[in-house]
């Protein structure tokens, strides 16, 4: 985890936001991605003991990050390297959305599925599609190492569903499965 340090403008008229953490810096170089409560985010500055990140428009739109304040705490995780073992499932921090789980995302998500919920791959025990609403459950060992247990009720966290979803829905609509049909 990190500590916000500042979050705001900068002179040239751009968004940043600089982070205090020592345990995501060791090797980083300008230009890596760190990922700040499951969003993608690009080094611009760092030091030994903290970094700064640029924030576009659209990342302030899609994410959760704008509702940030000095002295928050974030989750923080370096890009995963092709030869690194995988704890969880692939989180690009490509953010699809915030707090409420709508139609438009709940339609992803399916229990014993993965979810990224502020950049913690998590595990989906329930899905209320009434609700519009899901659920996913903490082990105490994983409570201790995120930022999600201290969030408040209705405090918005950072969404990002299992890409394969994305992609088996984009690949069914474009009608290249029925192309099969139609040639055997």
């Amino acid at each position: 985890m990190g500590t916000v340090q500042r979050l705001g403008d900068t002179k040239d008229g751009g968004f940043d936001l600089k982070i205090e953490a020592k345990t995501v810096l060791e090797g980083v170089h300008l230009g890596d991605s760190i990922a700040v409560n499951g969003t993608c985010l690009t080094v611009t500055d760092f030091t030994n003991e903290d970094f700064t990140v640029g924030l576009s428009p659209e990342t302030l739109r899609k994410t959760s990050l704008i509702e940030l304040k000095t002295g928050s705490l974030v989750n923080l995780e370096r890009a995963v390297q092709p030869v690194s073992r995988m704890g969880g499932h692939f989180v690009q921090g490509h953010v699809d959305g915030t707090v409420k789980a709508d139609q438009g995302l709940l339609k992803y998500i399916v229990p014993k599925g993965f979810i990224a919920v502020d950049g913690a791959s998590l595990t989906v025990v329930d899905v209320m599609e009434e609700e519009e609403c899901f659920n996913f459950m903490l082990v105490a060992y994983t409570q201790q190492k995120v930022v999600i247990p201290l969030k408040e009720v209705s405090q918005k966290v950072n969404l990002e569903v299992d890409i394969l979803g994305k992609y088996v829905e984009r690949l069914l609509s474009s009608g290249f499965v029925d192309s099969f049909k139609g040639s055997s």
